[in-house]
C-alpha cells in the first residue's frame, strides 16, 4: 500500500521485473495482481519479507541472489511508527529492527 505500491506500479509500467517484498502473503498477492492488471506486466512477483526479522531478511536476500541474475534498483520502503514497545524473537526492539536494522542488513546482503 502507499508509496511502495506506487513505486512498484511505476517500475512495472516501465516494464521492469518487479519484486514486491511483503510481510502478508494475501495483501502482497492482491497488490501483485492489481499491478499486473494495471500495467500489463506479467513480471511482477511476490516474495515474503519481514524486515523486523533478521532471519527473514537473510532468507529473502538469499532467495533473490539465487533466483535473479541481477538487481538494478532496491527501494527500502518498509517502516512502522507508533507501535507499542516490543522486542522481537531475536532480542531487538521491533521498530528499530523494522525501520533500520532490517533494511541495512538487506542492502548489505544484496550488494554482493
Amino acid at each position: 500500500a502507499g508509496i511502495g505500491k506506487c513505486v512498484a506500479m511505476d517500475l512495472a509500467r516501465r516494464n521492469a521485473r518487479t519484486i514486491l517484498a511483503c510481510r502478508d502473503r494475501e495483501r502482497g498477492q492482491a497488490a501483485v495482481e492489481e499491478i499486473r492488471a494495471a500495467t500489463g506486466n506479467p513480471a511482477v512477483v511476490l516474495q515474503l519479507l519481514d524486515t523486523s526479522s533478521l532471519a527473514s531478511v537473510r532468507a529473502f536476500a538469499s532467495a533473490v541472489l539465487r533466483q535473479e541474475s541481477r538487481l538494478d534498483v532496491l527501494v527500502n520502503n518498509a517502516g512502522v511508527t507508533g507501535l507499542p514497545f516490543a522486542i522481537t524473537s531475536e532480542g531487538l526492539e521491533q521498530t528499530f529492527a523494522t525501520n533500520y536494522l532490517g533494511p541495512f542488513l538487506l542492502t548489505n546482503l544484496l550488494l554482493g
